[in-house]
């Protein structure tokens, strides 16, 4: 079956009340062992600027770049369907570069779905890239795109106008054709509200368990991230000490002799060696 056609199945989850379960991955083998790990939707968020690349913000993260990491996650996301970013900028100046952009996510990065950032304002441009046959995600909430336009990462929803302002959003993108939306630092109670009022699946990071699901970076949540690594993460994993801690053994080791050993080492047929000694 096509990873597409398993979109679906989200709504299945949904009104099953079963939570889905949604992860970021960068990378062939992050996306072969998320696959391996019955995780239901892979994103190749353009997180992937802070979490790879080392940049402050999403916002420098391009197009090409997008295309050479959702190509490497689509190789190993097996039966996962993977979502990818528009980055900034791809989609925002009109409905012909978001459709044009969108399209070469499926076709050259081998993406199922793509996600965009925005409300009501990309409601429009959201529908255009649906009528050609491309599943789209919202986000709404803190988008990271625009924060620095918001005054930053502040959690959204805290108040009644707030919640019905994102409410408004979400359903401004469920009637434009999303197939799902993500909920990003958005109040408990305001989250499970919305989530309630949508006929689609509402991802949450950030925003409570109450949502139809949950999504976090996979560098966070195995302890690989760097820099700063937001309060709502739950760290499984910390990769980062273990790396470091082996990255430090491995120097000593070849600075000292014993890396390589013998058994880390090719050598020559018998008595081959002892003719380049005579000659």
């Amino acid at each position: 079956m096509s990873k597409r056609l398993a979109l679906p199945r989200l709504f299945e989850l949904k009104a099953a009340g079963e939570k889905i379960t949604m992860l970021t991955a960068y990378d062939y083998p992050t996306a072969l062992l998320a696959d391996k790990s019955g995780i239901d939707l892979l994103l190749v968020g353009d997180s992937l600027g802070m979490a790879v690349l080392g940049y402050e913000s999403t916002v420098p993260v391009t197009m090409e770049e997008m295309l050479h990491h959702t190509r490497a996650a689509a190789r190993g996301a097996g039966q996962t369907p993977v979502v990818a970013d528009l980055p900034f900028g791809s989609y925002q100046t009109g409905a012909g570069p978001a459709l044009a952009n969108a399209i070469r996510l499926v076709k050259e990065g081998g993406a199922d779905a793509v996600k965009l950032e925005g409300g009501a304002e990309a409601a429009n441009t959201l529908a255009e890239i649906v009528k050609t046959g491309v599943p789209v995600m919202g986000h709404i909430g803190v988008t990271p795109q625009s924060a620095a336009l918001a005054g930053g990462y502040k959690v959204q929803g805290r108040d009644e106008a707030g919640a019905r302002a994102l409410l408004r959003a979400a359903l401004s993108l469920q009637e434009a054709g999303a197939f799902a939306v993500v909920l990003e630092c958005v109040a408990a109670e305001a989250a499970a509200w919305i989530s309630r009022q949508l006929r689609i699946p509402a991802i949450g990071i950030g925003s409570s368990g109450d949502c139809d699901g949950q999504v976090l970076v996979c560098y966070d949540m195995l302890g690989l991230t760097c820099g700063f690594i937001p309060s709502f993460v739950k760290k499984y994993a910390g990769f980062a000490g273990d790396a470091q801690r082996a990255f430090a053994a491995y120097a000593e080791e070849v600075r000292s002799g014993v890396f390589p050993a013998r058994e880390q080492s090719f050598f020559m047929l018998e008595g081959e060696a002892r003719k380049l000694e005579d000659s």
